[in-house]
């Protein structure tokens, strides 16, 4: 099923009853920081913390009842995984989740709260570990990026901001696996061609920087980043050519610039989000991506789920 501005739409319908429509919020305030005038996407305030309730309730209403009978599997960073146990919740089915060990015990909690399973492993063998699961359990999968449904269903959030924020001349949205960047570019540019989509990845995990430059997905060394939401080595094999497509080009930034984007972001803009979130905001600090004062620039912020631990990477 290709990702178009149809099936975008669908999925907005499909998940409309069951999710929120984000503000997305003019912070003049980050202006003179930032060097153009700054509105954010605030997904941090999406049911669950994060878009990606989005693509994984649209995954989950697209099953046969049938195939939820055995539960489903989610391997994850975090917000995926509470995404799929609040919508495994929701149609009364059972969910398990495969997360790294080195998960924020926040996002651990969070799924725990909802009634779902965790299953702790490697952060490299959450996949294998998770299509295990489903295998012994009969068990649906609902994939965190590589899935046309999930990729329909982020995008709702590029329909979103189109219609909430006037004309923007770029929009900046973080970048793991691309099932967000893939799908809100697609949804942008079909609705304001005009506008440019830059996505935004870990300089630590360059996987959409080295795969464009190659031309094809690549996998890239596994390092450690602050942006633990965004930790996938190679892009998805169905998301990459969405963003080939349509995103006008992913840019590398250092942790450092990330963590100042989320301290700006604290305390100049009053939002409070995951690190993951920030890194658009990093990359303008760290002269990225090319704005200017008239700019109207739109930075998606994925995700708020951060613990009061996590601040101190902030000192």
């Amino acid at each position: 099923m290709p990702v178009t501005i149809e099936t975008i739409r669908e999925a907005q319908e499909r998940i409309s009853p069951y999710s929120l429509r984000t503000p997305c919020l003019r912070l003049n305030s980050l202006d003179e920081f930032l060097g153009c005038q700054v509105y954010v996407k605030a997904e941090c305030m999406q049911i669950t913390g994060a878009f990606k309730l989005r693509g994984a309730l649209n995954k989950l209403l697209s099953l046969p009842r049938e195939q939820l009978q055995g539960g489903v599997v989610a391997a994850s960073s975090g917000n995926h995984g509470r995404a799929v146990a609040y919508g495994a919740k929701l149609l009364g089915a059972s969910a398990a989740i495969v997360m790294p060990r080195t998960a924020p015990g926040i996002k651990i909690d969070g799924i725990r709260s909802l009634g779902a399973e965790v299953v702790l492993c490697d952060v490299s063998q959450r996949f294998r570990v998770a299509e295990e699961l489903c295998r012994e359990r009969n068990a649906a999968m609902v994939p965190p990026f590589n899935d046309p449904a999930v990729m329909a269903g982020q995008g709702t959030a590029g329909i979103e901001l189109v219609e909430q924020c006037p004309p923007l001349d770029m929009v900046v949205v973080p970048v793991s696996g691309g099932s967000l960047l893939g799908g809100v570019s697609a949804a942008v540019k079909a609705l304001s061609p005009e506008t440019r989509v830059f996505g935004a990845e870990p300089e630590a995990l360059p996987r959409y920087s080295a795969s464009l430059s190659a031309g094809g997905p690549v996998t890239v060394e596994r390092h450690a980043t602050v942006a633990d939401a965004l930790a996938s080595d190679t892009p998805g094999s169905l998301c990459f050519p969405l963003v080939q497509k349509h995103a006008d080009g992913v840019v590398p930034v250092d942790d450092a610039f990330t963590l100042r984007g989320m301290k700006l972001l604290l305390l100049e803009g009053k939002l409070l989000a995951e690190p993951s979130s920030c890194i658009g905001i990093g990359a303008v600090l760290q002269g990225r991506l090319p704005v200017s004062p008239g700019m109207k620039v739109c930075f998606l912020i994925s995700g708020g789920n951060v613990g009061l631990d996590q601040l101190d990477l902030l000192k």
